[in-house]
């Protein structure tokens, strides 16, 4: 299997505060407090995921925001 060149995690809010974070196709999941600080632990959890020969070079973060409004 080829290396990944990026990974994509998608981020929500979290119902506690903050945000949650999924790797897509990969069974990483990691929280954070604030945006900062996501992105601190999506790194380390990527890091402590992969080999250090197969670390992808590209994180994207996709936020998802699900919203209902009355009609």
């Amino acid at each position: 299997m080829a290396e990944p060149t990026e990974i994509i995690f998608e981020v929500t809010e979290a119902i506690e505060g903050g945000y949650d974070a999924r790797a897509l196709g990969y069974s990483i999941f990691t929280q954070g407090e604030d945006w900062a600080d996501l992105k601190v632990m999506i790194k380390d959890a990527v890091l402590c995921h992969f080999d250090a020969d197969s670390v992808p070079k590209v994180v994207r973060l996709h936020f998802v925001k699900d919203e209902a409004i009355a009609v």
